[in-house]
């Protein structure tokens, strides 16, 4: 079940945490890095967060999260994290199906890093195509995706 979850709830903030910090630290093994900047995201920083969260509950456990920012019909989705318990069960499909098809918007954008195979392929099955890659400042090289969702048919 996918459900909007209270951020500024400081026990939901806390189970966002937790997820985050359980798949961020196989993403950061998965493209080499040690000092991987989403592991360093504070409760304080997701309680205050401006985005939206929403999770995927799995037999009352918070198994994935889909955290998005909505502005002028331009969706950003500004991550997406399961939790390693439940990788290969079709969580991230569901989430993306939903944030998708829910929403009035007209392009949806998404980045991730150049070496992170597993969720490039995962966006493009869903349609995404690459337009940008960038270094930020972190130094992590990241390619950026986007989607118009009208032509969703996933």
């Amino acid at each position: 079940m996918i459900t909007k979850l209270e951020n500024s709830n400081e026990e939901v903030a806390n189970q966002i945490r937790r997820v985050f910090q359980r798949s961020y630290k196989i993403e950061a093994e998965l493209i080499g890095v040690c000092d991987f900047p989403p592991l360093a995201r504070s409760i304080k920083q997701i309680v205050n967060a401006p985005t939206d969260f929403y999770g995927f509950i799995d037999n009352h456990f918070l198994a994935a999260i889909l955290e998005i920012d909505i502005k002028e019909k331009q969706l950003d989705i500004h991550s997406l994290t399961v939790d390693p318990t439940f990788f290969r069960k079709g969580i991230a499909d569901k989430l993306i199906s939903f944030v998708l098809k829910s929403f009035d918007i007209n392009t949806a954008t998404v980045e991730t890093a150049e070496v992170n195979q597993p969720a490039i392929n995962l966006y493009k099955k869903h349609g995404f195509i690459e337009f940008k890659r960038c270094t930020p400042s972190h130094g992590i090289p990241k390619v950026a995706m986007s989607i118009n969702p009208l032509s969703y048919n996933v």
